[in-house]
């Protein structure tokens, strides 16, 4: 890891460590969700940004994970039951819609994603006897640890937080051994990547249900923050600003679900400030940004490098060139 991306990571670490006691309720609340998307931008992040699969249906998966617990919750069964469930299920169903990326690509399986996410919203508003439909399930509770309850902010948000540093390290591990190098031969060249004998079946089913695994994970988390759920958040708009986070933060970057998640979470309400104009203002702003830096905001060192090194080298051809015109006149 480069050292400004060590000095990040701290500074970032620390103001999640620091800040929160010094916050009221509501920005606990805040951070809790910011940590939330994180997680669930991470396996995004995974499938678009490392294996290069375009999808617009992680909205649905995060739904799912929700449902689950909450619906164990109220059968009496366990968060600690209840949160594996869920990972299960959105591995499986994870696979499944990875199957449509072995024939379809781009465009074709953006939509085929999204009209998952479509049908995965459909089945959350209208099956009553199963998620309540427009009524919600409310009354989650949230664990307990060890005998230690979870129900006040603070306790629960560094919950999240320990959560979120343990996946952030696995996927780390992932990204680090040869099936992060699969990934990324995926997102760069598919034929060749399967060439070099990388089975791009298997990895882009596994692009998939890992991502879904972690949106799953954040879902139930989400649910137990908020102890109340019903359709609104898992809409196709909510997988279009996961995606867009991704995008804003830098696909293919680790951090990027962290600079991403806040530009979603945090920026629109410190836009408050703006009253009525707050969404023109941020989405005029996500705009702006996308014009400017189209490989999102990590890529800002990597785009002043690439600046210095193509002034030295154009330098380096002038000083040459100079040489050359010099000797040439000598020469006569």
């Amino acid at each position: 890891m480069k050292t400004l991306h060590k000095l990040g990571a701290l500074a970032i670490l620390v103001l999640l460590l620091a800040a929160p006691p010094l916050l009221k309720n509501y920005g606990v609340y805040l951070f809790t969700t910011w940590l939330i998307f994180i997680i669930a931008t991470m396996g995004l992040n995974l499938t678009v940004g490392y294996a290069g699969q375009k999808s617009l249906g992680h909205a649905a998966f995060f739904g799912i994970g929700a449902y689950t617990v909450a619906i164990l919750l109220q059968h009496g069964v366990s968060f600690w039951i209840g949160l594996p469930s869920a990972m299960v299920l959105c591995f499986v169903i994870g696979v499944l819609l990875g199957f449509p990326a072995l024939r379809v690509q781009a465009i074709y399986l953006a939509f085929a994603t999204l009209g998952f996410n479509t049908a995965v919203w459909l089945v959350m508003r209208n099956e009553e006897w199963l998620t309540g439909g427009t009524f919600g399930i409310n009354g989650i509770t949230r664990p307990s640890l060890f005998g230690y309850s979870l129900d006040g902010a603070l306790p629960y948000y560094y919950f999240v937080l320990a959560v979120a540093l343990i996946l952030a390290g696995l996927l780390w591990g992932l990204l680090r051994s040869p099936w992060g190098k699969a990934f990324t031969a995926l997102r760069d060249n598919p034929i060749r990547a399967e060439s070099l004998g990388i089975n791009i079946q298997r990895y882009t089913l596994l692009a998939f249900a890992i991502g879904a695994v972690y949106a799953g994970v954040a879902g139930a988390l989400f649910g137990s923050l908020v102890q109340f759920i019903e359709p609104a958040p898992f809409t196709v708009g909510a997988s279009i600003m996961m995606y867009l986070m991704v995008v804003v933060g830098g696909p293919g970057y680790f951090f990027g679900p962290v600079l991403g998640s806040a530009v979603g979470v945090l920026l629109p309400e410190w836009l408050r400030f703006a009253q009525a104009w707050y969404l023109f203002v941020f989405g005029a702003l996500v705009v702006l940004l996308m014009l400017w830096l189209p490989d999102g905001l990590l890529s800002i060192p990597d785009r002043l490098k690439a600046r210095r090194q193509a002034r030295e080298a154009s330098a380096a051809r002038a000083a040459s060139a100079a040489a050359a015109e010099q000797a040439a006149k000598k020469g006569q």
